[in-house]
């Protein structure tokens, strides 16, 4: 069997709720405790070899061969940012498509940055995801993958600590697959992280914003605004003719009622687009219907875009304008700009070879990052 192929009689233990794992288990004929073994061997030792799991009776592993697989990804390239440490991930899936991922250190936390889709259909127009178009969604076992598969790579005993649905792909758009991955990786028999630490990123798919705050999850919620007037959002993020601002401001009002957290507006600073001080005077009037906070995130440059970041005087004046009126509002300078891992940044190319990692360069910089094939 090679990678890229899964046995079609067998059936996928990643991705599995513990429940769906105890029906399977007893079908077989084995006790219930054996499906918390499993997703023991599974999600905190991150093993993929049955003859391995130890404390499972050697028939029911020779059972689990004849019956079970399990799904993993495979590390294609890796480019490591030589400023902030960041690591960007080309990772393949079972089927032969790529996706990214990152992952962000900083001191004692560790976060992932993960993709929910293969590419994207929203088509914001400053984001290289948005360029390559959509091919298809993820399953829950391929989100919960690449946090796997980077943790096996974390080194000192040192584990992830936060999971950001920012990567490639609008997570809301997959919603029964985010969410049953979002499960996983908050439930004690998974990954067990805190709710809290898990931030789910959406362009504004209202409806689906209203569902996500009855599921009664306590996880962070980040709405990408980008704009103060509709005029503006709509020629950026095309999906603002179908949930304009009111409507998905309204929503993320409904998700800080259910969930008591606040939601954060990540507002990408484009020069001479939505960057002005009648801008930052309109957001700060949006923010105060809203218990938020705003990420400003100056534009990280990418190919084929006309757009450009602004200079570090006008970021500034942003901030401070609305720092001003008591809103928290810092500067968000993303990590991995220089090996194109920054926010808005990721995107693999199908060409000729197939699908492969873009070189970075900075913007008037002749610097290139330094990629490493997958086992160096």
């Amino acid at each position: 069997m090679t990678h890229t192929e899964l046995p079609m009689s067998k059936v996928n233990l990643m991705g599995l709720s513990l429940l769906e794992l105890e029906e399977l288990v007893e079908g077989w004929g084995e006790p219930k405790f054996r499906a918390k073994q499993l997703m023991s061997w599974l999600y905190h030792h991150c093993e993929t070899d049955f003859q391995m799991m130890t404390n499972l009776p050697k028939s029911f592993r020779r059972k689990l061969s004849d019956a079970a697989c399990i799904s993993d990804i495979r590390v294609c390239a890796r480019a490591v940012s030589d400023k902030d440490s960041a690591v960007k991930y080309l990772f393949e899936l079972n089927d032969g498509s790529r996706i990214e991922s990152v992952l962000m250190p900083d001191r004692n936390r560790i976060t992932v940055c993960v993709s929910s889709q293969v590419g994207c259909a929203m088509a914001c127009d400053f984001c290289a995801t948005g360029k390559m178009g959509f091919f298809r969604n993820l399953s829950s076992a391929e989100i919960v993958d690449q946090v796997i598969a980077i943790q096996r790579e974390l080194e000192g005993g040192k584990n992830v600590t936060h999971v950001v649905f920012m990567g490639m792909g609008e997570p809301l758009a997959n919603y029964d697959q985010t969410l049953n991955a979002v499960r996983l990786m908050t439930c004690v028999e998974g990954l067990a992280l805190p709710e809290r630490r898990i931030t789910v990123s959406t362009v504004g798919l209202a409806p689906r914003m209203r569902q996500f705050a009855r599921e009664g999850l306590k996880c962070q919620l980040a709405l990408s605004l980008n704009a103060t007037t509709d005029k503006v959002r709509t020629r950026l993020m095309p999906i603002n003719t179908r949930y304009p601002i009111a409507d998905v401001l309204d929503a993320a009002r409904e998700w800080t009622l259910a969930s008591g957290n606040s939601v954060t507006l990540e507002y990408v600073l484009i020069r001479d687009v939505n960057d002005g001080v009648e801008d930052a005077h309109r957001i700060c009037k949006l923010m105060s219907r809203l218990r938020c906070k705003l990420n400003i995130i100056p534009f990280n440059e990418i190919e084929d875009c006309e757009f450009r970041r602004p200079e570090t005087n006008r970021i500034e004046q942003f901030r401070r304008i609305v720092s001003k009126k008591c809103y928290v509002a810092p500067i968000r300078f993303s990590k991995g700009k220089d090996i194109t891992a920054a926010c808005g940044q990721l995107r693999t190319v199908y060409g000729n070879q197939g699908i492969t990692l873009r070189k970075a360069s900075q913007y008037g910089n002749t610097q290139t990052a330094t990629f490493y094939p997958a086992g160096v």
